[in-house]
């Protein structure tokens, strides 16, 4: 009888405590966040209502229950969206519009840039595309082209990224919402069941259901062929192919980054000229 809506509902009011809401936080509390009746205060329903929500035994809400419990759960735009999809009120993408073939123009684009690593990846987080330096930049995808493997399932992971926490929550978080706008893609569904199977950590934080974009971010590396470094990533929808997402990353200028980032680029653009 569970639903995606009653374990969102559920997961979402574990991480809202009394005291952000302006309730009382005297008294046990079993469970950690609200209680069931005060997030029907919240949003203005009944309790009888919001636990068949929970349950899966009502799965049909409007729009108008679905924006009050946003409101009283203080969900961040990517968060409503998700909440809006599952309660089948949101556009979800069709399967059939989705295309891996990337834009050869965006091609000329990114091998314009040697000096800031760029991918493009679908939303089961495989990347489609990439320049010399970020196949440089991501050890040549020796382990996987896809960005969810590559975190969770690549021993060497833990190091290259040096706040591997943060990246592997970040990254589950995005995957959320790409599987809550395509849950019937069937490449988001097998990268999902195959790292439900292969990697705990990845099952402990889906469980979580945080659900965010990508947004500007700063991410450190220990690159093994030029030592530490600290890109900032922009992320941009790719309009003409609904699903895809461009990343380029770029360092501060006259930083250690930026120096050991031009070493990198040496390195690829040699290893092109030798194959």
């Amino acid at each position: 009888m569970r639903s995606d809506l009653g374990d969102y509902l559920r997961a979402r009011r574990a991480r809202v405590g009394p005291g952000e809401v302006n309730l009382p936080s005297t008294g046990y509390r079993r469970v950690p966040g609200l209680r069931r009746e005060e997030v029907a205060l919240l949003a203005g329903l009944s309790v009888d209502y919001y636990v068949r929500l929970e349950q899966g035994r009502e799965r049909s809400p409007s729009a108008q229950v679905v924006d009050a419990l946003a409101a009283a759960l203080r969900l961040d735009e990517d968060g409503r969206g998700h909440l809006f999809r599952l309660a089948g009120l949101g556009p979800r993408a069709r399967t059939a519009a989705v295309r891996d073939r990337v834009d050869p123009s965006l091609l000329e684009l990114m091998d314009a840039w040697p000096d800031n690593p760029a991918i493009v990846y679908n939303r089961a987080y495989d990347v489609l595309a990439s320049n010399a330096i970020a196949d440089a930049l991501f050890h040549d995808w020796t382990h996987s082209r896809n960005l969810m493997h590559v975190v969770f399932t690549d021993p060497v992971a833990r190091t290259f990224y040096r706040d591997w926490n943060d990246v592997a929550r970040n990254t589950v978080a995005g995957f959320r919402l790409c599987h809550g706008e395509a849950p019937d893609d069937p490449r988001v569904r097998q990268v999902l069941t195959e790292l439900l199977d292969q990697s705990p950590e990845f099952a402990e934080l889906w469980a979580g259901h945080d659900a965010r974009g990508k947004a500007l971010e700063r991410k450190r590396f220990d690159h093994r062929a030029v030592g530490p470094l600290t890109l900032t990533m922009q992320t941009f929808d790719v309009r003409s192919s609904p699903g895809q997402e461009l990343v380029v990353y770029h360092a501060e200028p006259a930083s250690a980054s930026s120096r050991a980032l031009a070493l990198l680029g040496s390195l690829a653009a040699t290893s092109r000229q030798r194959t």
